[in-house]
C-alpha cells in the first residue's frame, strides 16, 4: 500500500514537471572522436607522477633486494581500487553531464554536497603545489637548452638550490604553468582535446624513445634485475601497501574526481567501461616503462663511470628524495645523462620536455575540474577559468616561495586521495550499487562492455575495507616509528607528521560541512532544479520517457 502511494506521488511529481525542468538548459559540447577521448583521458592520468615519483617509490619499497613485491601489490590495487573508482567517476560524469559537487547533490542530496566539495578541494590543493613542480620542469628544460650538464651531484644540487630555494624564479615559472593550463581550458573540451592531440603523442614518443635507448646501454640488465627481484618479506610491511595504493591512486587519478568533468563531455555512445579499464591499465604500463628506463639508466651509467660503487650505493641514489622529492629527477638525471656526452645532453633536454608535457596535461584536468564546478553554479567560463587560475596561483605561492611547504602539501594531500575514494564509494552505496551498475553504466551505455557484478562487491565491501585499513596502517606507521634525531615527532607540527596532516584534513572537512549546512538552510524548500532529471538532452537528444530504463531512472531520482 505504502509502495503504491509512493509511486503515485512520484508519478504526480513527474507530471507537474515543466519541459524545461526535464532538460538541461544549455547544450553541452562533446568530444569529437574516440581518439581524442583516449588521448585526453590518457594525458590526464599520465603525468610527472609516473616519471618523477613512481621510480623513487619503487626503490624505497624495494629495500636493498628488489622491487617486484611492491610492483605486485601496486598492480593488485589497480584492479581492487583504481579501476573500480575510475568507473564510478566515468559513469557519474557521463550520466549527470555535470561536475563533482552537483553530481553528489543529484545522486545523494544537498546535505552531502560537502563530500563532492572535499574531492574538489583535495584536487585543488594538489594542483596548487603540482603547478610549482611543473614550473620546475619548464625551468630545467630551458636551462639545459642553454647550459652544460653538471658533472657531480653536488654541482647539480647547487643548480637546483640556486633556482628553487634561493631565488624568486619559481614564482614566475609557477605562474607560467597555471596560465598555460588555464588557456587550454578556455573553451572547455574544444581546446582541451586539441592540446591533448598534440602533447600526448609527443611525450609518449619521447618516453618510448628514451626507454629503447636505455635498454641498449651496457649493464642495463642490472637495473632491470633489481627492479624485478622479489623481497618476499616486504609483503608484511604496511608501508608497501600504503605506498602502493596511494601511488596507484596518484598515478591514475582515482579518487581525484578529475574524470567526472571529462566524462561529462561524453555521450552514451562512448564506452566508459572500456575507457575506465584500458586507460588506467595503459597508464600503469607507462609507469612501468618509466621505472625500467630510470633503473636501467642509473645502473648502467653508475656501473660504467663509478666502478667502485656497490648495488646498495646505487639503490641509495634511486631512493634519494632530495628536497621535496627532487633528488632523482632534478638532481641525478642531469648528472647521469652528462656521462653520455653530447647525445646525453640532448636526451636530458628531451627528458625535461617530456616531464613538462606530461605535467601540463595533468594540470589541465585539475583546472578543468574547478572551472566546471564554478560553471555548474552559474559562473560563465570566461570568468570561472581566470578565477580558478588565480586561486591556484595564490594558493601555490607558498609552495613556490618555501620548498618545505611544498613538501608538506605533497605529504598531506597525496594520501587524502584515499578519503576522496571513500566519498565516491559512499555516493554509490547511498544511491544503490546495483542501481548504479545497471542504470548509470550498463543500461545507459551503448555498444560498451558490460560492467560485471563483481564490481558491486569491490565498491561496496572490498574498497571501503581497503581504505579504512590503509588509513589505520598509515596512522600507526607514522605514530609508532621511532623518530630520528633532529626530526619532528608525530604529535608536532612538522613537515611530514601525523598531527599536521590530521589538523589540515579535519580543518578542511569542518569548514566544508559548515558551509554546506548554511547553504542547505538558506536554500531549504526551494525547487531542486537540476535534480529533476539526471538524463540530459546532451546525453540523450530526445529521451523516450516511455522506455523502461528512463522510467526506472526517474523513479529512483525522484
Amino acid at each position: 500500500m505504502a509502495s503504491s502511494e509512493s509511486a503515485s506521488k512520484r508519478e504526480g511529481e513527474r507530471s507537474n514537471m515543466t519541459e524545461e525542468e526535464l532538460k538541461i538548459p544549455v547544450a553541452r559540447a562533446h568530444f569529437s572522436s574516440r581518439l581524442s577521448i583516449i588521448l585526453t583521458c590518457l594525458g590526464t592520468v599520465v603525468g610527472t607522477g609516473n616519471i618523477w615519483r613512481f621510480p623513487r617509490i619503487v626503490a624505497n619499497n624495494g629495500e636493498d633486494k628488489g622491487g617486484l613485491v611492491f610492483l605486485l601489490v601496486w598492480v593488485l590495487f589497480l584492479f581492487l581500487w583504481s579501476i573500480p573508482m575510475l568507473l564510478v567517476e566515468y559513469g557519474t560524469g557521463r550520466y549527470t553531464q555535470r561536475g563533482v559537487i552537483v553530481s553528489f547533490r543529484q545522486f545523494m542530496s544537498d546535505k552531502f554536497a560537502w563530500c563532492g566539495a572535499w574531492i574538489c578541494m583535495v584536487t585543488f590543493m594538489i594542483a596548487a603545489f603540482y603547478s610549482v613542480v611543473l614550473g620546475w620542469c619548464f625551468y630545467f628544460f630551458v636551462y639545459y637548452c642553454a647550459n652544460s650538464l653538471p658533472e657531480t651531484a653536488e654541482e647539480s644540487r647547487k643548480i637546483f638550490k640556486d633556482y628553487a630555494e634561493d631565488s624568486y624564479w619559481p614564482v614566475l615559472t609557477h605562474a607560467i604553468a597555471v596560465i598555460l593550463a588555464g588557456l587550454a581550458v578556455t573553451k572547455g573540451v574544444k581546446t582541451i582535446e586539441k592540446v591533448s592531440m598534440v602533447l600526448v603523442p609527443l611525450f609518449l614518443f619521447i618516453i618510448l624513445f628514451t626507454f629503447v635507448w636505455s635498454l641498449t646501454r651496457d649493464y642495463a640488465d642490472y637495473g632491470l634485475t633489481f627492479l624485478f627481484t622479489p623481497d618476499w618479506e616486504s609483503f608484511g610491511k604496511p608501508r608497501v601497501w600504503v605506498d602502493a595504493l596511494s601511488q596507484n591512486a596518484f598515478d591514475t587519478g582515482a579518487g581525484m574526481g578529475i574524470m567526472i568533468p571529462y566524462s561529462s563531455f561524453m555521450t552514451r555512445n562512448n564506452g566508459i567501461v572500456r575507457y575506465g579499464t584500458m586507460v588506467p591499465a595503459t597508464n600503469n604500463v607507462i609507469s612501468l616503462i618509466a621505472a625500467m628506463t630510470i633503473f636501467s639508466t642509473v645502473f648502467s651509467t653508475l656501473i660504467t663511470t663509478r666502478t667502485w660503487m656497490t648495488q646498495d650505493q646505487i639503490v641509495d641514489i634511486l631512493k634519494d628524495s632530495g628536497p621535496a622529492s627532487t633528488g632523482l629527477t632534478f638532481i641525478w638525471i642531469p648528472v647521469l645523462f652528462q656521462t653520455v656526452g653530447t647525445f646525453g645532453h640532448v636526451l636530458c633536454v628531451f627528458f625535461f620536455l617530456c616531464l613538462s608535457f606530461a605535467g601540463l596535461t595533468s594540470l589541465i584536468s585539475n583546472i578543468e575540474q574547478m572551472t566546471l564546478t564554478l560553471d555548474d553554479f552559474g559562473l560563465s567560463r570566461k570568468f570561472s577559468m581566470p578565477l580558478t587560475v588565480l586561486l591556484i596561483y595564490l594558493m601555490g605561492l607558498m609552495s613556490a616561495l618555501n620548498i618545505d611547504i611544498l613538501t608538506n602539501q605533497d605529504f598531506v594531500w597525496g594520501f587524502a586521495l584515499v578519503i576522496s575514494g571513500l566519498m565516491l564509494q559512499a555516493m554509490v552505496i547511498y544511491y544503490g550499487v546495483s542501481n548504479f551498475r545497471a542504470i548509470v553504466v550498463n543500461d545507459f551505455g551503448i555498444d560498451d562492455w558490460k560492467l560485471p557484478r563483481v564490481w558491486e562487491y569491490l565498491v561496496k565491501f572490498v574498497a571501503p575495507v581497503e581504505a579504512v585499513l590503509l588509513i589505520v596502517w598509515w596512522a600507526i606507521d607514522l605514530i609508532s616509528n621511532e623518530t630520528q634525531e633532529g626530526e619532528d615527532k608525530w604529535y608536532e607540527f612538522g613537515r611530514e607528521t601525523f598531527m599536521v596532516t590530521i589538523v589540515q584534513w579535519i580543518g578542511l572537512m569542518l569548514i566544508l560541512i559548515a558551509v554546506n549546512m548554511v547553504i542547505s538552510c538558506v536554500c531549504q524548500g526551494k525547487s531542486p532544479g537540476d535534480r529533476a532529471l539526471l538524463l540530459t538532452s546532451a546525453a540523450i537528444p530526445e529521451p523516450d520517457f516511455s522506455s523502461t530504463t528512463v522510467k526506472k531512472s526517474l523513479e529512483i531520482r525522484l
